[in-house]
Order: structure tokens, then C-alpha cells, then sequence
């Protein structure tokens, strides 16, 4: 197996579960040396309150064929990221690669009410936790990363500047929250092009996570049954598909074409020719646009 990583530094802000731990795995697959970065470990859980941990992560990057190293970390205590971001330029004197898929806020989410009806504590949570830490980890990390050209920030999402610019995301603290991550690959991208770095959004379909599986009462073995419950969940996807996106713009040499753009897994599958888990390619968002948002009947037939 190739591994066109070999030797490269990435952090993954946020890798405990879903996507995160899916990207630190599919880096590791590719070669790279992951620093697999939350809140949840074997001794101490999240607000989250759930059994993933980033050991487990850092783990499963070495058994993909990386090397995985677990670090505790609470991203919106500066002193804690710049401790990490310090070990790691005295470890590796290098980072090519920050992902910034902190997220966490699950539990805070009130959806489809009005603002004046959404509780202000849980709201403003949910913005630090979604905003503010990947500011927090920026701030410290890129300093390190610009030391070298063709360095990669990507700030993972929930759906493309396109899709979030016309749709009502049911919450105004989500909706800001989501459109908010979009925007800072778009800022930082005009900030890191002097020195030939490059900063993408990119966001996954309907991603079957740990937790989504649950919700669904289905494992990955018998996902499909999730359409009973929803019909359209055909059409979900493995957090691995975007784990294999982050790493093909890793190691395209031409990543910075993407450079300020919002993308999603199932639009880099058709560029870079990467798979998910089954051997197919979902394009939720043509989905989206061409079935679940003209009413149309669930079939994935034509859009894998």
C-alpha cells in the first residue's frame, strides 16, 4: 500500500469520535505521524458523556499503518494548546497538516425554535465550542506550520457555504455555529497563501457516526435498516469517506487550487477517486439537491 504521508506531522483537534477519528485514522493509513487531540480519555469523559476516547484513536491510527500519539487537550484553554503545540514542534519541529474538527456540543442544540425561545447559556456554549477552539488552536498552531510551504488547515463542517448560505440550519445558534467554520477557512486561506499554505471547509454527507448509528438503533454491519426509520439514510456514509478526503488533499501536491473553498467528501471523491468503506462513491449533496429537496422517492441508485 502506498502511503504518500510517510513522514508528514498533522494534528486532529477534535478526533475522539466521527469524523475526527476517522481522519487521524485515514492519515495514518496514508503514512502520517497524528497527534489525536479531545476531552474524552480512558480516565476522564467529555460533557459529551460518551465511551469513545482518544486513546482508542491514536491506536487505531497505528494499527492503520501511521503513527498515532493521544494528547489530552481542552481547546479553549489557550495554555493547554499552546503546551500541545509547543511538544510538538520539540517532538517533530514541524506540523503539515491541522485539522480542526472540534465539536462537542451535541447535547446543547434546541432545534426549530425561534431565538427568543433558545436557552442563551447552552447557545453561547455551543459557539465556543465550535468557534472559539478552532480560533484557539489556529492561533497557536499555524505559526509552526507556515515554517514550511504546502502546509494544510481543514476546518470540517456541516454542509458547504453554498448549501449553508441558502438554508435555515432549524437553530440560529447551529446555523451560526456552522456557517461561522466555513467562513474561517475562507479567512485564514487569504492569510496563509503568502506562505504557500492552503485552507479548506469541508464537510461529510450524512455521516454514519457512532452516535448516529445509535440513534438508528443499527450497527455498520446492518446499517441499511436504518431506512426504516428514515428512508433517505441510504444514502449516508462512512466517517471514513471523509477521513479519505482529508487525506487525498494531504497529499495532492496541487492542494492549494482548493485554497478559500468549501468543499464535501462526496465532491473531492469524483476528483481524487477515493472510496468509502463499501467500495462506492455517495454524493449526498447532489442527493439532496436532485431528491430529498424535490420530494422525491429514496433511492441511491445513480448517486454512489
Amino acid at each position: 500500500m502506498t502511503q504518500p504521508l510517510t513522514g508528514k506531522i498533522a494534528l486532529v483537534a477534535g478526533a475522539t469520535r466521527g469524523a475526527g477519528r476517522q481522519i487521524a485514522v485515514q492519515l495514518g493509513a496514508a503514512g502520517a505521524t497524528v497527534y489525536a487531540t479531545g476531552r474524552s480519555t480512558r480516565e476522564r469523559r467529555s460533557e459529551m458523556d460518551r465511551p469513545e476516547t482518544i486513546e482508542e484513536t491514536a491506536e487505531l491510527v497505528t494499527a492503520a499503518g501511521g503513527t498515532g500519539i493521544a494528547v489530552p487537550v481542552d481547546h479553549l484553554d489557550p495554555d493547554q494548546v499552546r503546551r500541545l503545540i509547543e511538544r510538538i514542534d520539540a517532538e517533530q519541529g514541524r506540523l503539515d497538516v491541522l485539522v480542526n474538527d472540534i465539536w462537542g456540543a451535541d447535547p446543547l442544540i434546541t432545534w426549530e425554535r425561534p431565538v427568543w425561545e433558545q436557552p442563551l447559556d447552552a447557545g453561547f456554549r455551543m459557539l465556543r465550542l465550535a468557534v472559539d477552539t478552532h480560533i484557539i488552536t489556529s492561533h497557536f498552531a499555524l505559526p509552526l506550520m507556515i515554517r514550511d510551504p504546502g502546509g494544510l488547515v481543514v476546518e470540517i463542517g456541516d454542509g458547504t457555504r453554498e448549501y449553508n448560505d441558502r438554508t435555515y440550519r432549524l437553530s440560529v445558534f447551529y446555523d451560526l455555529a456552522k456557517m461561522s467554520v466555513n467562513r474561517l477557512a475562507f479567512t485564514q486561506a487569504h492569510e496563509l497563501a503568502p506562505h504557500r499554505c492552503t485552507a479548506v471547509a469541508l464537510t461529510p454527507g450524512w455521516l454514519r457516526s457512532e452516535a448516529m448509528l445509535e440513534h438508528f438503533g443499527v450497527t455498520e454491519a446492518n446499517w441499511r435498516d436504518g431506512a426504516a426509520k428514515d428512508p433517505h439514510f441510504v444514502m449516508s456514509e462512512t466517517p471514513a469517506f471523509v477521513g479519505r478526503a482529508v487525506a487525498a488533499l494531504a497529499a495532492d501536491p496541487d492542494r492549494a487550487r482548493w485554497n478559500g473553498q468549501s468543499v464535501d467528501s462526496g465532491g473531492l471523491a469524483q476528483v481524487y477517486g477515493f472510496t468509502d468503506l463499501d467500495g462506492t462513491r455517495p454524493h449526498w449533496s447532489r442527493y439532496h439537491d436532485e431528491v430529498v429537496a424535490t420530494g422525491g422517492r429514496a433511492d441511491d441508485t445513480g448517486y454512489r
